[in-house]
């Protein structure tokens, strides 16, 4: 997967408007799993963003 297809956490909540916090509670409750691990660091699908985002709502 291409870094283009691919988004952190935090730059989703960047992305939605929404704290960091908030954003890894919808991921932790979606059972959204990271397609990536870089170091410490999860890296989700754009297709994710979506799912987020209603939950957020």
């Amino acid at each position: 997967m291409s870094s283009a297809e691919t988004i952190t956490a935090a730059n989703i909540a960047k992305e939605l408007g929404a704290s960091p916090a908030k954003v890894k509670k919808a991921i932790e409750t979606l059972k959204i799993e990271p397609v990536a691990k870089k170091g410490v660091c999860s890296f989700y699908s754009r297709d994710a963003i979506k799912k987020i985002k209603a939950a957020l709502k």
